[in-house]
């Protein structure tokens, strides 16, 4: 009996699209947020539309409001349903090592050449990446599972020059919790702890009252 083996390019792909995201038919939300930094607690609203654009109300603090629409931002862009094609379509891939864990790298060729990645229980744990001039790796530690695809709960990143190897900042932990509000998983906790000169930075984004647009008029 022949036992076929998968590609990497398969592996990658089958992890890939077991990602949860969200539909076409994705109306946008509303929220409450809260945002809590140090000794600082700062509330305010979120709006992200059906095109997946974010916007904070009720802040006047910039540096707070920037935060806070960054994390917006994060949110909606990781849940925005992209085909393989459209994604990957230009690179290749390859087998690497398999780790301990029994996660198993994915180098990737072509136009991410540099680039690389591991699965583990059809999701990809580790994502390694060179993007806007910098290097980034993310660890997933912990999943949930939706039913419609895997959301990260733990995970951490880090980001290096490309160039000297260099570490650029602290490494950041992050814990992420969700609820379902009519058919969609939302975010609604997402707490990221960060080290700076042997500082521990906590900051917590809250989400609550979360309800979602109504979609527009065909």
């Amino acid at each position: 009996m022949t036992v076929t083996k998968l590609s990497a390019q398969e592996l990658f792909r089958a992890a890939y699209e077991n990602r949860y995201t969200w539909d076409n038919n994705f109306p946008g939300y509303t929220a409450d947020v809260t945002y809590k930094y140090d000794d600082k607690v700062t509330t305010g609203k979120v709006i992200i539309n059906a095109e997946l654009k974010a916007e904070v109300l009720g802040v006047e603090d910039e540096e707070v409001k920037k935060a806070i629409h960054g994390q917006a931002w994060e949110i909606a862009i990781h849940r925005v349903r992209r085909s393989f094609e459209q994604t990957h379509s230009e690179n290749t891939f390859s087998y690497g090592d398999t780790d301990l864990t029994d996660a198993v790298e994915i180098i990737v060729g072509g136009k991410a050449a540099g680039d690389k990645y591991k699965v583990r229980n059809n999701e990809v744990c580790l994502v390694h990446r060179q993007i806007h001039g910098v290097v980034v790796t993310i660890n997933t530690f912990s999943s949930h599972d939706t039913g419609e695809g895997y959301l990260s709960h733990t995970y951490d990143s880090v980001y290096h020059d490309p160039k000297t190897g260099e570490q650029k900042g602290g490494r950041s932990e992050f814990t992420d919790e969700y609820e379902k509000v009519g058919n969609y998983f939302i975010l609604n906790r997402r707490e990221i702890r960060t080290e700076v000169n042997g500082h521990l930075n906590i900051q917590e984004f809250i989400f609550s009252n979360i309800k979602l647009l109504e979609p527009a008029a065909a």
